[in-house]
């Protein structure tokens, strides 16, 4: 429901209500004393506080992160498990880089 700012005329006294946008037009024509301003750009309040991630957009957050195994987002998504780790730590002390390539000592 968005959230609107409203002056009353009488008073001057500036407040804002979450109200939907039937409901403001019926408070309006309610209280003919009370005018909308607008200080800011009508606001969206939700219930949760932050965006939702759909389904689709962490499948595809996934892919990437197994497409890149070294990488934060593959840390993050849990793409790496503990094999995965101790496979990586064995392979660097033996001179693999993270391509898979061999790195010989000179």
């Amino acid at each position: 429901m968005p959230l609107y700012d409203f002056v009353d005329t009488n008073t001057g006294e500036k407040f804002s209500k979450l109200i939907s946008i039937s409901g403001r037009e019926d408070y309006l024509k309610e209280n003919p004393h009370i005018q909308q301003i607008h200080l800011s750009a009508p606001g969206l309040v939700s219930n949760s506080g932050s965006l939702k991630n759909d389904n689709g957009w962490k499948e595809n957050l996934s892919r990437i992160a197994e497409a890149h195994p070294n990488s934060a987002l593959a840390e993050k998504q849990g793409g790496r498990n503990s094999t995965k780790v101790k496979v990586d730590e064995l392979a660097k002390k033996h001179g693999y880089g993270k391509s898979g390539s061999y790195n010989m000592p000179i």
